[in-house]
């Protein structure tokens, strides 16, 4: 048996997001609300700093902030899923927990793109040890028309059914969603396609981790395409997240819907996954990282984490994500709260590792606006302005491929609420109407306020919890 990984330093360990104890991880996985906790798990390789055989990874937590892991919940091996424990969904039934997920499969040549994907099922009554269920798969192999991309389900109870949509790609190379239905997540029937690429350039060869939810009157399919081509300073990303807002009709599986839409304009954002609470709030997480993004924690004998958990609301026809209001929990101290006029530059930060910034900007002197990160060494290790002519909010962050940009209509007032740990900084502005997320390493990440002209700027700082989440 191979054992798994160890830590070895912890310079880049992060204080209030969700992590393994060690090795790689990626997309979370059945976000859920079950017997008091909150569920997440997430696809992990406990024996290696890099990607390999998928793992389930978990964790819980009572109030979506403070999180304890679990032992792993599902490993790879058996006939169903031999290659890999891929990405999926959990649902709560007749008070267990059933975890959706698909099965990798190599065919043995020593191609990676050689293999083929099933659905699978596995049950739980406590939460935290689980059993597949003996007869699967439940979904052997995708539909006629479609390739070995066969992946990542997400399943609801809704008009009498669940339903399950997978992510695709059918044999003309486009991306696609399909939809099953089932009376009791076992028998499932092929309906057809819920939506598809209009190409592979303009919406993608390939549409990873789906999910679809209602918010008011709207439908929403939130998706992870693969292979958007660049367009006028969006979809810069290698592989992109975003969302279609539309109307769907479950009689003939008709889904009309818009354009494709960025959810997050940052570095490292991918493959969400949303869950409704108890109250009512729709709440998704994604993967704070991007593949092929360097990662130098891996040399540490981990890699990567999951984002924040953030409220979807859908405002001035944008879905926007809101940093959820349980985080306030993590103020261990109110650090300042002052008014300055900016001109140029205004430290604001120096040396804490967790802090939430809360930046009101009145610039009504001044055309270009932000915040800027530092080192020990004053150097600038990120960058965000706010362009009022330009109509754009533009991110540098230092290395290769720097440059991030959002639409933002023009505008005297700025509002920037920050999170920062130990690697990271998740940006959300103007109250979620445009989010930035990134990984940045440092010895140090500073905070500044510049801005061009004259502009009055409101901050509060508030140093945070460092260890909420328990291993």
């Amino acid at each position: 048996m191979t054992e798994k990984i160890k830590l070895n330093n912890t310079r880049y360990r992060l204080g209030y997001h969700i992590m393994a104890p060690s090795g790689w991880i990626n997309d979370p996985n059945g976000f859920c609300y079950f017997q008091r906790y909150y569920h997440i798990f997430y696809q992990h390789y406990p024996n290696d700093s890099k990607w390999g055989p998928m793992h389930w990874g978990h964790a819980r937590s009572k109030d979506l902030v403070h999180w304890e892991t679990l032992p792993i919940a599902l490993t790879p091996g058996d006939k169903e899923d031999e290659d890999g424990c891929f990405s999926g969904s959990a649902v709560v039934y007749d008070n267990k927990m059933y975890l959706i997920y698909t099965g990798h499969h190599y065919y043995g040549d020593g191609d990676p793109d050689n293999f083929w994907q099933n659905q699978n099922l596995a049950i739980s009554e406590d939460g935290i040890n689980f059993k597949k269920y003996e007869n699967n798969p439940i979904i052997a192999h995708g539909p006629k028309d479609n390739t070995q991309h066969f992946r990542d389900p997400k399943v609801w109870y809704d008009n009498g059914n669940w339903n399950m949509i997978l992510g695709s790609q059918n044999k003309e190379g486009v991306g696609r969603v399909l939809l099953y239905k089932s009376r009791n997540l076992i028998d499932w029937e092929y309906i057809g396609p819920i939506a598809q690429s209009k190409s592979s350039e303009t919406e993608g060869y390939m549409w990873e981790c789906p999910d679809f939810f209602r918010l008011g009157d709207k439908d929403f399919l939130l998706t992870s395409p693969q292979g958007v081509a660049e367009n006028n300073g969006r979809f810069k990303n290698l592989n992109e997240t975003g969302y279609f807002v539309g109307q769907y009709q479950y009689d003939g599986n008709k889904y009309k819907r818009g354009e494709f839409s960025e959810i997050d304009n940052g570095h490292d954002f991918y493959a969400t996954q949303t869950t409704l609470t108890p109250d009512g709030r729709r709440v998704v997480i994604g993967w704070m990282d991007m593949w092929e993004s360097p990662m130098p924690e891996s040399a540490d004998g981990w890699a990567g984490a999951l984002t924040l958990p953030r409220e979807l609301v859908y405002e001035d026809n944008i879905l926007q994500m809101r940093p959820i209001k349980e985080l306030e929990q993590l103020r261990t101290k109110e650090l300042l709260s002052e008014t300055y006029q900016v001109k140029e530059t205004k430290s604001v930060v120096k040396n804490i590792k967790q802090y939430e910034a809360e930046l009101k900007f009145d610039l009504k002197n001044s055309n270009e606006a932000g915040i800027n990160f530092t080192n020990t060494n004053s150097d600038v290790i990120l960058d965000m302005k706010y362009n009022k002519s330009l109509g754009k909010v533009i991110l540098n962050r230092t290395g290769n491929d720097s440059e991030r940009e959002a639409v933002l209509p023009e505008s005297d007032k700025l509002e920037i609420h920050l999170y920062v740990d130990t690697s990271s900084v998740e940006i959300f502005i103007n109250n979620g109407q445009r989010t930035f997320t990134e990984r940045v390493y440092s010895d140090s990440v500073d905070l500044n306020l510049i801005s061009s002209g004259i502009a009055e700027v409101s901050a509060t700082v508030y140093e945070l919890e460092g260890k909420a989440v328990k291993f």
